[in-house]
């Protein structure tokens, strides 16, 4: 099974510090400015402050980017640079404890990071908007689309970008079955050896992430990135993240949907493509490894990333 790595480079992981690529923002705090970008903070119903980005024009069609486990908004740069400057209305946010969001010691679970979206979505009153999830990002999104349903209205169409719907491979499937509907990265064990060993595990889970020629300044950036988080909140909800089954909440889907994978991402393509033959109407689009079909396609690849995103959006 492609991506079932021992403890040495199996997941998804990022960080930040200042580098000269981190998206500048300003002090701001308005909803209706122009193309600059702005920053501003969400709080939770329980009381977490989560640090948002928008930038482009008020009146533009609504993209919501939705980073990864361990991820931040600004690994998002080349998206919310292109689509702002193309007229959309980009937001994007750090997960709490992730990035410069609030670390709390609680609240470590896909429930609450799915609760947590709702409240973004809500208080800043974002409508006709489309969801463009990465990894984690997608089974956040799967999170909430099975707990608020009076929320779906706002939502109009969902990219679900290089994620599995079952992460920890179940020790009785065959494996056809494992390959048809999981890219599974670890096995049960696995998974809490890596959560236990994680700061170990981060480095070479980070560059498993990326082509093999990545430059080393893009792997530093993400790496840094990840480290934003602590490693035991991002253990925490690993463990979370990894045994969470999203496969009977796609069915559920009934917006237009948009499935992406990559023929050398640690994730199998095969895997990944399967749950677009679950959502009623889906898409799926699986980057070749000339097109840097990594974990991270829409870093090392943003201009076919961002075609392929705005032909979906503007569907």
């Amino acid at each position: 099974m492609k991506g079932l790595y021992l403890v040495a480079g199996i997941f998804t992981v990022l960080r930040a510090s200042a580098l000269p690529i981190d998206i500048e923002v300003s002090t701001s705090l308005g909803t209706t400015g122009g193309a600059y970008p702005q920053t501003g903070e969400v709080e939770t119903r329980d009381g977490v402050h989560l640090k948002y980005i928008q930038a482009g024009p008020a009146t533009g069609h609504n993209l919501l980017f939705i980073p990864g486990w361990r991820q931040t908004a600004a690994q998002w740069k080349k998206q919310v640079e292109y689509f702002s400057e193309a007229g959309y209305r980009v937001t994007t946010y750090d997960m709490r404890g992730h990035g410069d969001s609030e670390k709390p010691s609680f609240g470590y679970r896909l429930s609450r990071f799915g609760s947590d979206l709702n409240d973004v979505l809500t208080k800043l009153d974002l409508n006709d908007v489309s969801i463009i999830a990465h990894s984690m990002g997608s089974s956040v999104t799967w999170a909430w689309w099975d707990q608020y349903p009076e929320s779906h209205k706002r939502v109009d169409h969902f990219a679900i970008v290089d994620q599995s719907t079952v992460l920890v491979a179940d020790p009785t499937w065959s494996k056809e079955e494992a390959d048809t509907f999981s890219s599974a990265l670890f096995t049960p064990e696995q998974t809490y050896t890596f959560s236990h060993n994680i700061s170990l595990e981060t480095p070479p889970f980070v560059k498993s992430m990326f082509t093999a020629d990545v430059p080393e300044a893009d792997y530093e950036f993400a790496l840094k990135q990840n480290l934003k988080m602590s490693d035991k909140n991002a253990a925490t909800l690993l463990i979370n993240h990894a045994f969470a089954d999203w496969r009977d909440v796609l069915p559920r889907i009934d917006i237009p949907a948009l499935v992406i994978s990559g023929d050398v991402s640690v994730n199998n393509a095969t895997g990944i493509s399967w749950a677009a033959t679950q959502i009623p109407g889906a898409k799926r689009y699986t980057f070749t490894a000339e097109e840097k079909g990594s974990h991270f396609m829409f870093w090392e690849n943003p201009e076919r990333f961002n075609s392929i995103i705005e032909d979906f959006v503007t569907s």
